[in-house]
């Protein structure tokens, strides 16, 4: 019998065909930036296959955002009010994925065994959360450009440079993450889905998207303009209304409580 074949007549897989244990393709994990790249393309994919995901990070916003800018229900203190509106519900948009969204979708794949499956796979376990955030981050810029049609179509005129929102986009990102993991990392499923739902309507209400800061009592104001929902919309009007370069008091509260979440679900994260 030659070195080349096995006594049932099958190729022997063997590098050379000699030594135990030398077998071609060699075993093991793909290269680290590919698995990345992979999780965050499924990730991706099961968020938009998700008809409940895309209601709340979708259609919801896009929803609020024509029905105040064409129906006087809020006083917004503007002549347009979708100048007003506009920031603010793409403040929301931003929540919504990046918090009430991947909160509820974690909690369940905690509940399910999934993250504990994964947990012991090639892929290490902060690169799996590293492709959870680039997938909230895909969907973010496809949020941002539907929403950004939809205002131009309202006769949206922003003002300021664009370019300046990147960094409190980034942050505000960081910032809901951190705290969306926290909340999946630390409940139970049910209660991650009814906390953050919950959550999703008082920030909606309470935290300047649609109803200006203004209109509460003083009280109120100053304790709501420290909840990073408030900081991410009132910066984003700093510059896209009133043109301002860098609102660097809202930036620095989405720093602080990115800081905040980040750390707390990284210390706290149970993943089973």
């Amino acid at each position: 019998m030659s070195t080349g074949t096995s006594t049932g007549g099958t190729r022997d897989t063997r590098r050379g065909g000699t030594g135990a244990g030398t077998y071609a393709p060699a075993p093991g994990g793909a290269p680290l930036l590919r698995m990345i790249g992979a999780q965050t393309a499924f990730e991706t994919k099961l968020l938009l296959r998700n008809g409940e995901q895309l209601l709340l990070t979708v259609i919801i916003p896009s929803l609020l955002l024509a029905l105040f800018s064409t129906v006087d229900v809020v006083d917004t203190g503007t002549d347009k009010a979708v100048d007003f509106l506009a920031p603010g519900v793409l403040a929301l948009a931003v929540m919504s994925t990046a918090f009430t969204g991947q909160a509820i979708a974690t909690g369940f794949e905690r509940r399910y065994g999934v993250l504990k499956r994964l947990a012991v796979s090639p892929l290490p376990r902060w690169a799996l959360m590293t492709a959870k955030t680039l997938s909230v981050l895909v969907t973010e810029v496809l949020q941002i450009v539907l929403l950004t049609v939809i205002a131009f179509a309202l006769g949206w005129s922003p003002q300021g440079n664009p370019l300046a929102v990147l960094p409190l986009l980034v942050l505000g990102t960081a910032a809901f993450s951190g705290l969306g993991l926290l909340m999946a990392g630390t409940l139970r499923a049910e209660a991650t889905l009814a906390a953050a739902n919950l959550v999703f309507l008082l920030l909606l209400v309470g935290g300047g998207v649609i109803v200006p800061l203004d209109e509460f009592p003083d009280a109120a104001r100053s304790v709501l303009g420290l909840l990073p929902i408030s900081a991410l919309s009132d910066g984003l009007r700093e510059i896209l209304q009133h043109g301002a370069a860098m609102p660097w008091g809202d930036l620095g509260i989405l720093a602080v409580w990115a800081a905040v979440g980040l750390g707390a679900a990284g210390a706290l994260f149970r993943w089973e």
